[in-house]
């Protein structure tokens, strides 16, 4: 720690902070926590007017001209989504060292990343797949400015557990993409070629292509409660020293499910969350993570999973949900089998997974819904429209009396026409349910389905 903050007295509570482009004072409430840069604080307007806002301070150290100007152009030129938890506003404080920035407040719905690794958080599948697909679409958005993260890592994302919304935080170290960076990124989540740099004690120029390798990391992590680098090898090492680290991470990375080296398979008893998260996911989200950390880390350049290809997986995974008759908990469809249907027995409790209930979704690259009790179709299941989760067009519509009878509601403003398989035809106007019938055809509108496989209420025998 430097002499400056050693001596720096800091802010305390009624500061008054004025605005570098704005016109509205603002003064310290409360201390919200502290980090390597600064503090945050939650702030309000002077005049009582308005909401309020969280302030980060930085210290004498971290205050410097670079972190000035790079901070005002995020400022102008905006956030580029709501995930963000942009800097809106820079602020000095008159008779005080250094500035800050102003951001929104995060809302006590979100919980850290970090929690749901130590378990203090246990979101279900539906929920993980949908926070990472908020991530790939936020960090696209970001990447399609020409910017760049820097530091993807579970310790700057809070999500909401109920429905997977996300919030990225620490946004001031947001580069235009391929600059120099003073920042590197998070041990464990730099990609390997920003970890030899630093051995070489060379500048990283952290770019979008890093950003794809942290992103992956951070969902692996997700998925698997486990880094992608850290099997046998990571634990026959005596001492995990520096020098250990970058060779783990660095300078011979070999990912713990590589189909072609088996030096570094995860031991069951040593990292039991791998070995038993691994095998649940469908064949499609796996054949992703071993692209990322093998060709990803051999060919920076070509071999990375793009967001779009993460944002569509996610979206897939969502899908591919169904639901075990004899526990309840979540088991996956797999689009890659013959006929799509889940695995043999469930992964929690054994039971025999039937022919689940699930609807085929025809042409432009179609996809395969598992339909549960909790399902809803969105928008660009059946009208090829940009993904939008918050306005669902259809959802299973379980009958009141007869639990084992389903339908599925048209929540859209179109007219369904279907075809039952003994060839009758009908039309479902919006409001109105089809019941959930095998070999049943739907045309809802640009896009057609089938339903295939049966309703099994959990709790029933399949």
């Amino acid at each position: 720690m430097s002499e400056a903050r050693n001596s720096w007295a800091g802010l305390t509570t009624g500061t008054v902070l004025r605005p570098e482009f704005g016109t509205i004072e603002y003064r310290t409430v409360e201390l919200l926590g502290e980090g390597g840069q600064g503090q945050v604080w939650r702030v309000a307007a002077s005049s009582g007017a308005g909401p309020d806002y969280a302030l980060k301070w930085y210290f004498p150290d971290t205050a410097t001209d670079e972190q000035w100007h790079a901070l005002s152009r995020l400022v102008e030129g905006g956030s580029p989504d709501a995930r963000f938890l942009w800097p809106l506003e820079l602020a000095r404080s008159p008779g005080t060292r250094g500035f800050g920035y102003l951001m929104g407040l995060r809302s006590e719905n979100y919980r850290s990343m970090v929690d749901v690794m130590r378990r203090a958080v246990e979101p279900n599948f539906r929920t993980l797949a949908t926070a990472g697909f908020e991530l790939a679409d936020g960090f696209l958005q970001l990447h399609s400015r020409g910017l760049c993260y820097l530091d993807i890592s579970f310790g700057n994302v809070f999500l909401q557990p109920d429905d997977g919304r996300v919030l990225i935080c620490d946004n001031d170290n947001v580069r235009v993409d391929g600059q120099p960076a003073s920042i590197a990124g998070t041990p464990k989540f730099m990609a390997p070629e920003v970890i030899r740099d630093l051995m070489a004690r060379q500048i990283p120029h952290p770019n979008r292509r890093t950003d794809l390798f942290s992103l992956s990391v951070l969902l692996f992590y997700m998925f698997m409660m486990h880094h992608p680098f850290e099997g046998r090898r990571e634990a026959e090492i005596a001492c995990l020293d520096a020098d250990a680290q970058n060779g783990l991470y660095g300078t011979d990375p070999v990912f713990i499910f590589s189909p072609d080296d088996e030096s570094n398979r995860p031991d069951a008893n040593i990292h039991p969350n791998a070995v038993t998260f691994w095998p649940i996911y469908p064949q499609f989200l796996r054949d992703l993570f071993v692209r990322s950390f093998t060709a990803g880390v051999q060919d920076p350049e070509n071999g990375r999973v793009q967001e779009s290809e993460w944002r569509k997986a996610m979206a897939n995974v969502r899908d591919a949900i169904t639901t075990c008759p004899g526990c309840g908990l979540e088991n996956f469809l797999d689009p890659a089998g013959a006929d799509g249907t889940a695995a043999g027995t469930c992964w929690n409790c054994g039971a025999t997974l039937a022919d689940q209930a699930r609807l085929l979704i025809e042409g432009s690259g179609g996809s395969l819904v598992g339909l549960n009790a909790d399902t809803y179709l969105f928008p660009h299941h059946i009208e090829g429209d940009r993904y939008n989760f918050r306005q669902p067009v259809a959802m299973v519509d379980r009958h009141p009396q007869i639990p084992d009878v389903w339908g599925l509601k048209n929540m859209s403003t179109n007219t369904w026409k279907v075809m039952m398989p003994d060839g009758q035809k009908w039309e479902v106007p919006p409001g109105r349910s089809v019941t959930v019938t095998p070999g049943a055809h739907i045309r809802f509108g640009r896009r057609s389905g089938v339903i295939q496989g049966r309703v099994v209420a959990t709790g029933s025998t399949p």
